[in-house]
């Protein structure tokens, strides 16, 4: 199956802005997630920007893909997703950035980050990587999911050509993260199942450099890619949009199963995860849900896993729907906490008692957040000064 998708109707930006749209799959040039807009802005637009004059609408810049197989009469089938499109020769995935040429797959976003950005890594949302530092972010056009209550529908849901680019080879990205403040690169804020490519080897040369790598992602994504892209990243968080597989049909154009059992994988692997799950009125938000995804968690995953639930802001094809209620945010907190997950956090609420993180033994407060501020770290080398006991996540 391939083809495009046509481009969804857009939100005024100053709107988007305004109303503080930002989350695990959130887009915006002066960027987003996690507080208020008005917050956001001071505190995260990164001086270091590359210049305007080297971003271009219609950028493209092409890799050869390893992940695909020969089909019959020049036609190939990408192997990168569990939707595995088979393309014709010219021919894109329904991703919009991988395209058949001459019977071969080739990525079209290899060096043209749509975002670059340097922000808390709070934002990405790590809550348990290095608190308080900052992260580099790149990301592109295109996305193999088509998410109806989608943040980045402007850069995820279009092809290549309709954005602004940067045009940044994985070296140049080096250069630039070196020049800043980042302990990290981040993959996030559009999906990087889809630039696969760009971040394998972005990712080997922040390696080397002694940079940590972050990927936040939906996680749709065939078990080999996912098992080679694991080796290079330091901590993964991915966004679980809810437990109903009618649900991820219908509203993320997914299959849940993949989701759950590339989780699987991810921990199998040792790589630090977390989890976001944004909380939609009417459509993901029942106690009984919630319940049985934070159960399957604490067993197949274990407790230890933090989960960030977001607050969902009205935007692309759900703007009918109200924002996320801060009760209801603290219903699945609760409820998750109920199920035994030691790290259940509020997203998107600034202030709120949620951000914070409590030690599971003692009980006593071990990092205090304002947003995306940290006020109080009272963690030594990952333990707690209180009780001694370890948490886990990235602490140096």
């Amino acid at each position: 199956m391939a083809g495009k998708n046509s481009s969804p109707d857009r939100l005024n930006r100053r709107e988007f802005i305004k109303v503080g749209a930002a989350g695990f799959c959130t887009f915006c040039l002066v960027g987003v997630y996690g507080c208020d807009a008005e917050q956001n802005d001071q505190k995260t637009v990164s001086p270091k920007e590359p210049s305007a004059k080297t971003s271009k609408k219609g950028l493209i810049k092409t890799r050869r893909s390893p992940w695909y197989t020969e089909l019959n009469n020049d036609k190939v089938r990408c192997d990168l997703c569990p939707k595995l499109c088979e393309l014709d020769e010219g021919e894109r995935a329904l991703c919009r950035v991988r395209e058949n040429r001459d019977g071969a797959l080739y990525s079209l976003v290899y060096g043209n980050p749509a975002l670059v950005q340097e922000d808390p890594v709070e934002r990405k949302p790590f809550f348990h990587v290095l608190p308080g530092s900052r992260a580099l972010s790149i990301s592109t056009a295109g996305c193999n999911l088509a998410c109806k209550f989608c943040e980045v529908w402007d850069m995820a849901l279009v092809d290549p050509e309709e954005v602004h680019a940067y045009d940044m080879s994985p070296e140049t990205v080096m250069n630039h993260v070196q020049a800043g403040d980042a302990r990290s690169v981040s993959y996030a804020f559009g999906e990087p199942v889809i630039y696969y490519e760009y971040t394998s080897k972005v990712a080997e040369l922040a390696k080397d450099a002694g940079y940590l790598n972050l990927m936040h992602t939906a996680a749709y994504i065939q078990p080999e890619p996912l098992k080679e892209i694991i080796k290079k990243m330091d901590a993964i968080n991915v966004d679980l949009k809810g437990f109903d597989p009618q649900f991820y049909r219908e509203y993320v154009d997914g299959e849940l199963n993949v989701v759950l059992d590339n989780l699987k994988i991810i921990r199998d692997a040792g790589v630090h995860l977390e989890i976001t799950n944004i909380v939609i009125p009417t459509l993901n938000d029942e106690p009984e849900k919630i319940g049985e995804m934070c159960d399957w968690i604490a067993e197949e995953l274990g407790t230890d896993i933090p989960i960030h639930f977001a607050r969902f802001y009205p935007l692309h094809e759900l703007s009918a729907l109200p924002r996320t209620p801060a009760s209801k945010l603290d219903e699945a907190r609760d409820i998750a906490l109920e199920a035994g997950l030691k790290y259940a956090y509020v997203a998107r609420v600034t202030g709120h008692d949620g951000e914070n993180t409590f030690c599971p033994d003692c009980g006593e407060k071990v990092i205090d957040r304002e947003g995306f501020v940290i006020t109080e770290l009272k963690l030594n080398k990952g333990a707690c000064r209180f009780c001694g006991t370890e948490l886990p996540g990235l602490w140096v």
